[in-house]
């Protein structure tokens, strides 16, 4: 529930030699490993600017039932269910967060209980807005990366989900309006300076052996041969709980920055 927790969590992996895995599956999905093969390859140049959209519906309907997703305390709202794989993002493909600053807020205040018995209050943040700072690891010098996220669980016909990088080189889009399946859909575009946003063909190296109709078992199953692979050879899962832990220092900063409307800067 907070980066206490977490911390905790890794110490006892650690003493007890675990090696435990973190289900951020985005970094198994073929077009983000392609992203990132490309950011790391210095295609952008300089970085300038980063901008994320995840609009999604799924809590759209305010006759969704309430529990423990509509509570802050338990870990609920927007943060733990879009915002730590989006941090969890900007922390791999780009680099550190330096420092951010967060908006968060509720639009649908309350939720029928599931028993049938009045009303549940919903304090857990379903929209949040994020500006931070990337160090990017591709990048020579001292230039931070600026960046924008816009997460929402409550965007009816939202575009779902869309990352944008612009440097001084070029330009990248990776997304996918399908709201349905956070794999299938994905496509991504970029365009050298001067040059049009085209398609930018699949690296088939990166390709799923086998993809199933739900879009969710395939990077799993790849997540699931990296730990085994990490099991067999005696060192720590990648992604694993320093990658969940990196996540939640952020998302605890996002809460932080909200109650106080300040700027937080990440210690590391």
């Amino acid at each position: 529930l907070n980066a206490t927790e977490a911390q905790r969590l890794e110490q006892l992996a650690m003493a007890h030699g675990c090696c435990c895995a973190v289900n951020f599956e985005y970094r198994a999905v073929p077009a983000f490993q392609q992203l990132a093969q490309l950011l790391a390859s210095g295609w952008l140049g300089d970085p300038w600017l980063l901008r994320f959209d995840w609009l999604m519906a799924s809590r759209s309907d305010p006759m969704r039932p309430w529990n423990w997703y509509a509570q802050q305390d338990q870990g609920g709202g927007v943060m733990g269910a879009l915002g730590s794989h989006a941090l969890d993002l900007m922390e791999w493909l780009v680099g550190p967060i330096l420092e951010l600053q967060a908006q968060l807020s509720v639009a649908i205040g309350e939720r029928p209980k599931a028993d049938g018995l009045g009303y549940g209050q919903v304090d857990a943040a379903d929209t949040a807005l994020i500006q931070m700072q990337l160090k990017p690891n591709w990048s020579n010098g001292d230039r931070a990366m600026p960046a924008q996220i816009a997460l929402s669980s409550i965007a009816k016909q939202g575009r779902g989900c869309w990352l944008e990088l612009y440097g001084s080189e070029g330009t990248l889009v990776l997304g996918s309006a399908n709201q349905n399946d956070y794999v299938h859909g994905f496509g991504l575009q970029g365009a050298k300076t001067g040059e049009p946003l085209m398609p930018i063909k699949p690296d088939s190296n990166l390709a799923f052996g086998r993809t199933w109709e739900d879009g969710r078992i395939a990077p799993t199953e790849r997540l699931l041969g990296w730990w085994a692979a990490a099991i067999r050879e005696g060192r720590p899962m990648i992604p694993g709980l320093l990658e969940g832990l990196q996540s939640q220092v952020a998302m605890d900063a996002c809460q932080q920055s909200n109650q106080g409307g300040s700027r937080i800067w990440i210690r590391r």
